[in-house]
């Protein structure tokens, strides 16, 4: 029996890769079923922001649109402010003890997400180990290499593999726990993100994947032009991408090179950022060393 073509195929992919724009840009398809349209919709606007337009998001869903949408508007709301995060937590906590929502896949994957982001691996996992989408799996891969579990990160890549060996998703996972193991398995991330960026337009998360690849490897000087393309392809919505942004701080400072502009640029445009809190609490360790032996 023929299977049913997927109209979203080619915007969950440009989505996955990290192709923000094209995500949006080529998202008007016709003949979509309500789920395909709402599925259709969360992309755009997770799309949006991902690319830091969270007013946009927030402006444009209102209290009528289906759950799925809600909870991408929680997720926009919570990365928009600081002083957000505590309603929206509450918020979510509320809606996932709801019997009639609190199973939707989409809920699920945006409260892993904030758990994630908030480090409460064990309350993240608590929604999305259940998987039923790969979406949800490839999270729950990325939780456990958080959590340095590479052996339940791997249990969870075989699933998918199972599921469907050439998604994008499960090679990118493979390649999130190839970094995470390391050694010879390095050179198989590079493959992937080689064979992603010969089969698909060239984007951020590919460049920064082939850059952090170099990085491990000791080809440092290549990481630099890899990552110096991806901040020149960005547009100025997405210029200041944070993975970019920290993997030149680190790259520069590998190199014996000034690292403070990237380190700057990161610390306006993402001050809650996993190297902009560790390079303060350094900061604040060395602050209190100095006045310990003034």
């Amino acid at each position: 029996m023929a299977t049913a073509p997927d109209h979203l195929f080619v915007l969950r992919n440009n989505f996955y890769l990290g192709a923000f724009q094209a995500a949006i840009n080529n998202s008007d398809l016709p003949n979509l079923s309500p789920e395909d349209a709402i599925e259709r919709d969360c992309l755009v606007h997770r799309s949006y922001i991902a690319l830091g337009s969270y007013q946009l998001v927030i402006s444009e869903i209102d209290e009528s649109a289906a759950t799925p949408l809600q909870a991408v508007k929680l997720l926009a709301l919570y990365l928009s402010s600081p002083e957000n995060k505590q309603s929206v937590i509450s918020s979510l906590k509320e809606w996932l003890a709801d019997s009639a929502i609190g199973s939707n896949a989409i809920l699920r994957l945006i409260a892993g997400i904030i758990f994630m982001n908030e480090e409460d691996y064990n309350e993240g996992l608590k929604h999305t180990h259940a998987g039923g989408t790969m979406e949800l799996h490839a999270l729950n891969v990325q939780i456990f290499i958080k959590m340095h579990r590479t052996d339940f990160a791997e249990r969870q890549l075989r699933v998918m593999q199972q599921i469907d060996e050439d998604h994008t998703l499960t090679q990118l996972a493979n390649a999130w726990l190839n970094l995470a193991v390391g050694g010879s398995k390095i050179q198989e991330a590079l493959l992937i993100f080689q064979d992603f960026s010969e089969k698909y337009p060239m984007t951020g998360l590919i460049l920064n994947g082939k850059a952090v690849c170099c990085m491990h490897m000791g080809n440092f000087e290549e990481a630099e032009t890899l990552l110096l393309e991806a901040l020149n392809k960005a547009s100025s919505s997405d210029a200041k991408d944070p993975e970019t942004l920290a993997n030149l701080v680190v790259c520069s400072l590998h190199l014996g090179k000034p690292s403070s502009r990237y380190l700057n640029q990161l610390k306006i445009a993402h001050p809650e950022h996993l190297l902009i809190k560790r390079v303060s609490t350094a900061e604040d360790s060395f602050e209190r060393a100095v006045q310990s032996v003034a």
